[in-house]
């Protein structure tokens, strides 16, 4: 299997944990009259809660393109020791992202944010220019 789809993988994986670092303390918060109810009204997370919903949301959103990155790069052939390192640092990025965003770090959030997606973009260039 090629570097960049266990990379791809473990993305998967840190979104699952992602999720639960998530539930449990929005369970906590709302409790369980409003989370097993159906939602007829949005529902705002505050806090920590709240931060760790936006920093999964976000997560969903940078997989998207990891995952068109690591598609392009796998299937075109296009495997390199550059894009397996590119790989790796999308998902260090992103597991730094978790706590930075968690603790409303400012600016360093965006930066480990602005890694993961130079890793992505990288990941894409190489595919079409290799």
């Amino acid at each position: 299997m090629a570097i960049e789809l266990k990379v791809l993988a473990l993305a998967g994986l840190l979104q699952v944990v992602q999720f639960f670092l998530m539930a449990i303390p929005a369970n906590m918060a709302l409790g369980l009259k409003i989370t097993t109810g159906p939602r007829d009204e949005p529902i705002e997370l505050k806090g920590m809660a709240g931060r760790l919903k936006r920093a999964m949301d976000n997560h969903f959103e940078s997989l998207v393109l990891f995952t068109l990155a690591v598609v392009v790069v796998v299937l075109g052939d296009k495997s390199s020791a550059l894009t397996a390192k590119s790989a790796y640092v999308y998902l260090a990025a992103r597991v730094l992202y978790v706590p930075a965003y968690a603790s409303g770090i400012l600016y360093v959030r965006s930066l480990i944010w602005g890694v993961g997606f130079g890793a992505t973009l990288l990941m894409l260039i190489l595919a079409l220019i290799s």
